[in-house]
């Protein structure tokens, strides 16, 4: 198959639109070609693109940072002498000034498929303000290694944050060509928008079901965010992304992060079994495994932690379309308040900008997960009598804007 990049390097007609336009790009590590040349060097080396200018979202242009809530700088690039600029730094919308350095923005950013990863929310701001400025957005279409699954609560209104762009689930099936089309309807933007698609994707296909991993179609994996370290990764994100706010570590500071959670005062052997108990259907499609780590820094650094990691790479056990992360971990919760309803679950931090709500809310667009947990008379069906609706009516609602 060909990634949206790799069409617009090979074909000159695909390109002819931009005859005397100046062209900024947008991306990040991630965004390389099949013989992993970033973008931005395959893009200057073209006689026919004139680069003026390269945008870096959450983590860098090229990958600088580690964590969450780090920000970049601004910077001049070295070896074309572009200004770069930083999208997660003093600002997450793009300003005045850095949008009169261009006439077209092209987008080449490879998503995970949940709703909290924030690649999505800077699509959403950078289509405003090109249709403020008259500016043109023309997405290289990338894969949803995630697959076309569909999962969780759709955000609330009156929760939009950087972590949730509007009224998507946590796992919403759609690449990121596909959502530019949903944002544009979604705001009624009047503003000059292109996809170029892939050739040849097939997310309902395995052993992949989203990224390319066949036998005559591999695809090397080149993290988009500094933890997002693999595949299997992806497909558990929408579950696990949770984890940042309570206070389990999410295996940051192992060799498995967004993988497997734990802490040092729970006891896993019993957590299994209330997750057995509690709701056996929603630990369909992986196996679970017990574990124990020792996060070398975030949360309880240098502790001997009590785990569980989520296992699907294996094809033997993996069911893609009956895996669902996010129950999963709603679980997995719910089976920590089971062990001690007075555990400190929640982590009351200062979460992608907001200090004023609890992160978890923050993720989910809503605090409907949080008091299914908190309340210990809730049922699995109560908690699928809310989620079951909203994520039949998204997968209406994309409908409309699906590619391929």
């Amino acid at each position: 198959m060909k990634f949206g990049l790799e069409r617009f390097l090979e074909d000159p007609a695909l390109r002819a639109p931009l005859a005397g336009r100046r062209v900024a790009l947008l991306a990040h590590p991630a965004s390389v070609t099949r013989d992993l040349t970033h973008s931005l060097d395959a893009l200057a080396a073209l006689p026919d693109v004139k680069l003026s200018a390269a945008f870096g979202p959450q983590h860098g242009l090229r990958g600088d940072k580690q964590d969450n809530m780090v920000e970049s700088p601004d910077f001049t690039d070295p070896r074309l002498g572009i200004p770069v600029f930083s999208l997660y730094g003093e600002v997450r919308r793009p300003t005045d000034e850095m949008m009169e350095t261009f006439d077209v923005l092209l987008v080449d950013l490879q998503d995970l498929g949940c709703r909290i990863y924030t690649f999505i929310t800077t699509l959403r701001y950078v289509l405003e303000a090109a249709a403020q400025h008259g500016k043109a957005v023309w997405v290289l279409d990338r894969p949803n290694p995630a697959g076309r699954p569909v999962e969780g609560t759709l955000l609330r209104e009156g929760w939009e944050s950087f972590v949730g762009a509007g009224p998507i689930p946590m796992r919403h099936g759609m690449t990121m060509g596909e959502l530019g089309h949903w944002f544009i309807d979604l705001l009624n933007l009047d503003v000059e928008y292109r996809v170029i698609t892939m050739d040849g994707w097939r997310p309902d296909e395995g052993p992949g079901y989203g990224w390319p991993m066949s036998a005559d179609d591999q695809r090397t994996w080149v993290n988009p965010s500094p933890n997002a370290a693999n595949l299997w990764m992806a497909r558990a994100y929408a579950g696990t992304v949770m984890l940042e706010g309570t206070t389990l570590s999410e295996g940051r500071g192992t060799t498995r992060p967004l993988e497997l959670f734990g802490a040092p005062d729970i006891d896993t052997t019993r957590l299994l079994a209330d997750m057995r108990r509690i709701a056996p259907q929603w630990l369909a499609g992986c196996r679970l495994r017990a574990c124990w780590f020792e996060p070398t820094f975030h949360k309880h650094v240098g502790k001997l932690c009590a785990g569980v990691q989520i296992h699907v790479e294996d094809p033997q056990h993996y069911d893609h379309a009956a895996f669902k992360p996010w129950r999963l971990q709603a679980l997995a919760f719910r089976a920590v308040r089971e062990q001690a309803f007075d555990y400190p679950l929640w982590r009351d931090f200062p979460y992608e900008y907001e200090r004023d709500r609890l992160a978890i809310d923050l993720i989910n667009g809503g605090p409907a997960l949080r008091e299914w947990v908190d309340d210990m008379n809730a049922t699995a069906d109560d908690l699928e009598a809310v989620a079951a609706p909203d994520e039949a009516a998204w997968t209406e609602a994309r409908r409309p804007f699906l590619l391929y």
